[in-house]
C-alpha cells in the first residue's frame, strides 16, 4: 500500500481571498451563498490535495452556519487546513472572514469542517501520511477531530430514534397551512468541463452551489420574497457524477419554524444511457435552513405549512428532528463558555460528549503556568486569564498508564481513594466510553450534602503520541430530580489525561461558587468534598498524568485521559479554575493549605501505585 503525503508539511494549509463583485451577490447587494459555498470547498480540497499529493472529492460537509453577510466591494478570506488524516479521508477545517477596506474591520463569517477523500489515478490503495502538528492549535484540532468523527458516523442513528419519537404525533395544529406542493421546484443542469476537475469529477461546492439555488427559489414560494441561506445540515456526497452527467434538482419545503424554513434538495445523476432508461443515480441530499427579512434587515415570520401527503408527513417530522440536533450541535460543538449541566437527551448527547471531550483539552493546552509552591514530588502550579484563575498540581506517580487509565476511569472505585465520595453508582451505562454516574458527598457544618450527576466520556488514545483521556461534567436526567435531601451541585469540566512521555500533569478547574462553600483553608475545600486534585479536571499522560476540572461548587468529578503505552505514568498534574471575586481568598489559603493538597494528592498517588502493583 502507497503511503500518501506531505511528511514535512504541518497538514495541507491553504488561503484564498477574493473581492466580491457585483457578479457573486444577490439582489441585495450580498455575496450569494452558493458562490461562497463553492470558494469555500475549492479552497478546503486544495488543502486537502496539498497533504494528500493525489486528486481528492467532497466525501461530506459538517453543519454550516452563516453569522455575518459579505457586500459587494469588501474581501473575503478563506483558510482551510488539514486537522487529521485517516487512512484514505481527511477532515480538512474551513474558516471565512469578510474585511472591510474602508474600516479596515474584520468578521467571522461561517467556521465549518469537511471530509475529503483521496483519489489517486488508477486502482492502486494507498494511505495518508499523518498530519505534522506544528502548534497548540493543531494538536487541539487534530485531538477534537476524533470526536467529530464519531458525531458524523453516529448521525443517522440518532436522526432515526428521533424520529421514532416525532412519528408518534400525527395531528397537526396546522389546519390553515399552506400546503408544501406549491413550493416543489425542479431543474436540470449538464456537468460540463468547468464544472469539474481535471479527472472529470464534478466539483462538490458546484453541485452545493446549484442546490442552494433552486433551494432558494422552492423558499420563495412560500414566503413570496427573497430568501437568505442561514445554514446547511449536515450531508454527504453518496456517488460521484462526472462531465456529461445531467443533474436533476428536486426541491421542497419540509417545515418552518416560525423565521426560519427548511428545505429539502435531492440531487440525482443520469448519464446517457441511464437517461433513455429514465435510471437515476440518488448522489446527494441536503436541507438548508433559510431566513427572509425585510428592507430593514428585520427576520419576517413564515407561514405554517401543512403536509398533505405520505411523504410529506415524514418530511414535516424529519424537518422537526434535524432542527432539534442542529440546535443542539450549535450550542456544544462551542467550547468557548463553560456551561452547567447540559440536558442529557436523544437529541443532543454526541454533541454533549464532544464538549465533554473538547473543554477538557482546551483547558490541559492552557500555556502560561507559573510555579508558586514546590514540596518533594509535588509542585503547585497557577495560572491567570482575565478573570478565571486556575490551579495545577503535579504530582509523580509509578504505574503503567493504561492501569492508571483503568482505575481513574472506573469511579465506583473513587471512593478507596477519596474520603470525600460517600456514595457513587452507576444510572445509565450508555456506551464503553459513556457512563453517567450518580454521585454523593458528605455534608459539612451548617449545610447539606452534595449530589451530582455526571457524565464522565473516556477515550483511549489512536497513536502513541496521544493521551487516554477520561472527560467529566455535569449533566441533567429528568429520572434524576434534585432531592430535597441533597444540594444538588455541578461540575463544568474536570478530568485526566496520561501520556506515554517524561511529562504527566493533572488538570482540575473549580469554580468560585465552590469555594463559597469551603472553610477558609484549602484543607476545608478538599475535606467538604471538593478533593481538588481528583474532582476537578484529570488529566493523566502516561508519563503524566493531568487532572483538569472546572467545578461549580464543588469539585467531585475527574476526567482521564491516558495513553495506552507499556510504559510508566510518572506525573499527575492538577487544574483548579476560579472566577476573580475568589481569587483574593483563593491567593490567601494557597500558602495555608499546601499540605491538605499534598495530603489528597498522596492518597491518589497511593491508590494508583498499590492497585497499579496488583497488575
Amino acid at each position: 500500500m502507497e503511503r500518501l503525503g506531505t511528511a514535512g508539511a504541518a497538514g495541507g494549509d491553504v488561503c484564498m481571498c477574493q473581492t466580491i463583485f457585483p457578479a457573486h451577490a444577490n439582489h441585495r447587494g450580498e455575496l450569494s451563498a452558493g458562490q461562497l459555498l463553492k470558494w469555500m470547498d475549492a479552497t478546503a480540497c486544495l488543502a486537502a490535495e496539498k497533504h494528500a499529493g493525489v486528486s481528492c472529492v467532497t466525501a461530506s460537509m459538517d453543519d454550516i452556519q452563516f453569522e455575518e453577510a459579505a457586500r459587494v466591494g469588501q474581501i473575503i478570506t478563506i483558510k482551510a487546513k488539514v486537522n487529521r488524516a485517516f487512512k484514505t479521508s481527511m477532515e480538512v477545517g474551513i474558516k471565512v472572514t469578510v474585511q472591510d477596506v474602508l474600516t479596515n474591520t474584520e468578521k467571522i463569517v461561517s467556521v465549518a469542517y469537511a471530509t475529503y477523500v483521496a483519489k489517486p489515478v488508477g486502482d492502486g490503495k494507498i494511505e495518508l501520511e499523518p498530519v505534522k502538528l506544528v502548534s497548540t492549535e493543531d494538536h487541539l484540532e487534530h485531538t477534537l477531530a476524533i470526536e467529530r468523527r464519531k458525531i458524523r458516523l453516529g448521525y443517522e442513528q440518532v436522526f432515526q430514534n428521533l424520529m421514532q419519537e416525532s412519528n408518534k404525533e400525527d395531528a397537526f395544529e396546522e389546519e390553515d397551512g399552506i400546503s408544501t406542493d406549491l413550493t416543489h421546484v425542479q431543474s436540470i443542469e449538464l456537468v460540463q468541463p468547468p464544472h469539474a476537475n481535471h479527472h472529470g469529477n464534478t466539483f462538490g461546492g458546484q453541485i452545493m452551489a446549484w442546490m442552494e439555488t433552486v433551494a432558494s427559489i422552492s423558499a420563495s414560494r412560500l414566503c413570496c420574497s427573497y430568501p437568505v441561506l442561514k445554514s446547511v445540515n449536515m450531508f454527504k456526497f453518496w456517488g460521484p457524477s462526472v462531465v456529461g452527467d445531467r443533474l436533476v434538482f428536486n426541491a421542497i419545503v419540509n417545515n418552518t419554524f416560525q423565521n426560519s424554513v427548511e428545505v429539502g434538495v435531492r440531487v440525482e445523476a443520469y448519464n446517457c444511457e441511464n437517461w433513455i432508461k429514465d435510471q437515476a443515480r440518488h448522489i446527494n441530499s441536503a436541507f438548508l435552513i433559510f431566513i427572509t427579512v425585510n428592507d430593514k434587515g428585520e427576520q419576517l415570520t413564515f407561514p405554517r405549512i401543512k403536509p398533505t401527503t405520505k411523504d410529506g408527513v415524514r418530511r414535516y417530522h424529519g424537518a422537526i428532528a434535524r432542527q432539534r440536533i442542529r440546535l443542539a450541535r450549535k450550542c456544544m460543538m462551542s467550547v468557548k463558555e463553560v456551561r452547567p449541566s447540559d440536558p442529557w437527551e436523544r437529541s443532543n448527547q454526541a454533541y454533549v460528549s464532544y464538549s465533554n471531550i473538547a473543554a477538557l483539552t482546551h483547558l490541559a493546552a492552557k500555556p502560561g503556568w507559573d510555579v508558586t509552591s514546590m514540596l518533594d514530588d509535588i509542585k503547585i502550579w497557577t495560572h491567570e486569564e482575565g478573570d478565571v484563575l486556575s490551579l495545577k498540581i503535579e504530582m509523580q506517580v509509578k504505574v503503567p498508564s493504561q492501569r492508571a487509565f483503568l482505575l481513574l476511569s472506573d469511579f465506583t472505585l473513587r471512593q478507596q481513594w477519596d474520603k470525600h465520595f460517600l456514595t457513587c453508582k452507576v444510572l445509565q451505562a450508555v456506551t464503553e466510553d459513556e457512563k453517567i454516574y450518580y454521585v454523593t458527598s458528605p455534608p459539612i457544618t451548617g449545610h447539606k450534602p452534595k449530589d451530582f450527576v455526571i457524565l464522565v466520556s473516556q477515550r483511549q488514545p489512536s497513536k502513541p503520541s496521544e493521551p487516554y483521556t477520561i472527560a467529566v461534567k455535569s449533566v441533567t436526567l429528568t429520572s434524576m430530580p434534585p432531592s430535597s435531601e441533597y444540594c444538588r451541585s455541578e461540575i463544568l469540566c474536570a478530568g485526566f489525561q496520561i501520556y506515554s512521555d517524561s511529562n504527566s500533569s493533572c488538570t482540575g478547574i473549580m469554580h468560585s461558587e465552590s469555594l463559597l462553600w469551603t472553610s477558609a483553608s484549602m484543607a476545608g475545600i478538599l475535606s467538604s468534598g471538593n478533593s481538588f486534585v481528583h474532582e476537578a479536571c484529570c488529566t493523566s499522560q502516561v508519563t503524566r498524568v493531568s487532572f483538569c476540572t472546572p467545578v461549580y461548587i464543588y469539585l467531585h468529578l475527574a476526567v482521564v485521559r491516558m495513553l495506552r503505552s507499556p510504559t510508566y505514568c510518572k506525573q499527575v498534574c492538577y487544574f483548579n479554575q476560579v472566577t476573580s471575586g475568589v481569587m483574593p481568598y483563593l491567593a490567601a489559603n494557597l500558602t495555608g493549605s499546601s499540605h491538605s493538597i499534598e495530603d489528597t494528592a498522596l492518597e491518589c498517588i497511593k491508590f494508583l501505585e498499590l492497585k497499579g502493583s496488583e497488575y
